[in-house]
């Protein structure tokens, strides 16, 4: 094979995964847990990050979610958009900026309202920057990132 065309192939296979859509919900490659499997409810009750049990677990959005009480499960099941964190779990700052990253449940700030997650400490303070630029650009980024919202 020619050099030229062996060069060409790489750079399109390695180039297929930036323009492919990820999934709406972050899981991670080793599991289908939604939020890492934290416990989303707690963020808005306990205002701390709590792992949850596979004790307490429901299937939403193509992800399991797990929780630290049946409280918690029925209060997600009620309303599961209020406590889901903002762009499926991935990075808020990270979508703002036009990719995917992971978002850690233990970075993390509820917004008006929603839940957001970040890759570190150190993204979320420069997220904290302009949260509501950051916010405005991912909204629109995620839809186009991800096709969530797409029929």
């Amino acid at each position: 094979m020619k050099p030229g065309i062996f060069a060409s192939l790489l750079i399109l296979i390695f180039s297929l995964p930036s323009v492919a859509e990820e999934d709406p919900i972050y899981t991670g490659l080793f599991n289908n847990r939604g939020a890492g499997g934290y416990d989303v409810v707690s963020y808005f009750t306990d205002g701390a990050a709590v792992k949850g049990s596979k004790e307490y677990q429901v299937q939403y959005q193509g992800a399991e979610w797990r929780f630290s009480s049946e409280e918690h499960l029925s209060m997600f099941q009620e309303n599961p958009e209020k406590y889901a964190p903002q762009y499926g779990g991935y990075c808020a700052w990270a979508m703002a900026r036009g990719y995917t990253a992971k978002g850690d449940p233990e970075h993390w700030r509820i917004v008006d309202g929603k839940l957001y997650l970040n890759y570190d400490a150190r993204v979320k303070a420069t997220w904290e920057k302009d949260i509501p630029g950051f916010i405005k650009s991912a909204d629109v980024n995620y839809p186009k990132l991800t096709g969530a919202g797409e029929n």
